[in-house]
């Protein structure tokens, strides 16, 4: 048996807000952005080299979904974003405002640093060792 993580919906305050994030900050790929019912988009994106789980931006429609944007763990770090040259991106990012909760660190698995997304997401950004 062969399966797979493909897609995690991850709900955002605004479509075009989070667009403006992902693609425009971290350089993610838009792979998807598709009307739906009146004011609902299906909207995917993912970072560029396709070797990972894609996002679905899913805009809160009800109070309990604006009340889960940016804690959908309790408060836990959410999603783990590798990247192949750590210094490249967390000086990139860094340059962009975005914000990390303290400095970079050299674990096993890898160099680390937890950021913070507009919505108030926590995010590793990762270079795994090896």
């Amino acid at each position: 048996m062969k399966m797979s993580i493909v897609t995690v919906a991850l709900v955002v305050p605004d479509y075009d807000e989070a667009i403006a994030f992902f693609v425009g900050i971290l350089g993610f790929e838009l792979l998807e952005d598709m009307a739906q019912a009146p004011g609902k988009r299906f909207v995917r994106v993912a970072p560029p080299g396709g070797a990972g789980a894609a996002l679905l931006l899913a805009k809160a429609a009800n109070d309990g979904q604006r009340a889960a944007i940016g804690n959908q763990t309790g408060g836990r770090v959410f999603l783990f974003l590798h990247t192949d040259d750590f210094d490249r991106d967390h000086a990139r990012l860094t340059s962009a405002g975005i914000a990390f909760t303290g400095p970079p660190r050299n674990e096993e698995y890898g160099r680390v640093a937890v950021f913070i997304d507009p919505f108030g997401n926590k995010w590793d950004l990762v270079q795994p060792t090896g």
